[in-house]
């Protein structure tokens, strides 16, 4: 079924202790309009912002999105769920009701063609390092901001933050780079010059299900009982036409080249304060870019950790979340 109502307005509510914005319009320069869920604290105030730009749908519940690895965290650690109704937990981004309280407004963007947002999917491409440059800086001017943007995030949240600090966003004022590849010829799409299967395979099994238009195929949040992916459900042709696989774009090119260049940072360009968490069991990915990365950017303040275990579990860990808050209290609080 083809459906073609629009996205509602933004509905307002007060929740958990938490002031809610759901499904907020944030205006690109080509007119497309990306959608962002906001949560900040109920009293009126200017508060940093901890702000995210990914293809995973911020409607999507880590619970249901990603069930066995949340179970098998808080078996392992069961105080990640302690302290929290944990119905805002996000796939590798941090959990609001966790935050808000010291004082953090959070701001999760569904990247251009994914999730709430429409438009074409391209992942890493210079048009969505350019969508994510234009969110950190409506974001620093909306009137509940403090006009300091901090970027944090596992992975592809991770990632992204390496590209568009090359572009230096004026109000961009820190980064936590957790797990995040940085060179994407070398990290990512051949590793030692190798073809990896990983690249088409993920965008496959964690982005199409995601993509805007999925609609009726897919989930409803289980907070808004909307459906994640907008309220269309488009046909399959359509959502063809609206996505580039990475995999088979990276399979074309067996050498460096410009589409890689501009896929990747600007290490000397990347001068903000910089956390980098790198995690020795992902070799098969973030490592390079992590430890790679914090050798190369121009930035002089800048602190490179590395642990072990899940690819997840440390970032929501009570130790890793206090690393978090110590390194954006320092730099976005002062």
């Amino acid at each position: 079924m083809h459906q073609t109502r629009t996205a509602e307005k933004p509905q307002s509510v007060v929740a958990d202790g938490m002031r809610i914005e759901w499904d907020v319009a944030i205006p690109m320069d080509d007119g497309i309009i990306l959608r962002a869920d906001i949560f900040r604290p109920i009293s009126e105030g200017h508060y940093p912002v901890i702000l995210s730009y990914g293809p995973y749908a911020k409607g999507l519940s880590f619970q249901e999105g990603y069930k066995g690895n949340w179970e098998r965290m808080i078996s392992a650690y069961p105080e990640v769920a302690e302290g929290s109704t944990n119905k805002y937990q996000n796939w590798e981004l941090v959990d609001p009701e966790k935050w808000i309280p010291d004082g953090y407004a959070l701001v999760r963007v569904d990247s251009r063609g994914a999730g709430r947002s429409p438009g074409k999917i391209e992942c890493w491409s210079p048009r969505e390092n350019k969508d994510f440059y234009e969110c950190i800086e409506w974001a620093a001017a909306q009137p509940w901001s403090n006009g300091k943007i901090g970027l944090n995030g596992i992975s592809y949240y991770a990632m992204n933050q390496w590209y568009v600090a090359s572009l230096q966003p004026p109000h961009l004022a820190a980064c936590c780079v957790w797990e995040g590849a940085a060179d994407h010829y070398r990290d990512i799409a051949r590793q030692g010059g190798i073809f990896g299967e990983f690249l088409g395979g993920w965008f496959t099994r964690q982005c199409v299900p995601l993509q805007h238009g999925y609609g009726e195929r897919g989930k409803r949040s289980k907070v808004t009982g909307e459906l994640v992916t907008g309220p269309e459900t488009l046909p399959e042709d359509v959502l063809a036409n609206n996505r580039v696989n990475p995999g088979d774009e990276a399979l074309k090119r067996p050498f460096d080249s410009p589409y890689y260049r501009e896929r990747s940072p600007q290490f000397d360009k990347i001068n903000v304060p910089l956390l980098s968490a790198a995690n020795w069991g992902g070799m098969g990915l973030h490592p390079r870019g992590n430890i790679e990365g914090y050798l190369a950017a121009a930035s002089k303040q800048k602190w490179l950790e590395v642990h072990g275990n899940s690819h997840f579990s440390p970032f929501y860990r009570n130790d890793g979340q206090a690393l978090q808050k110590r390194f954006f209290g320092h730099f976005l609080k002062g």
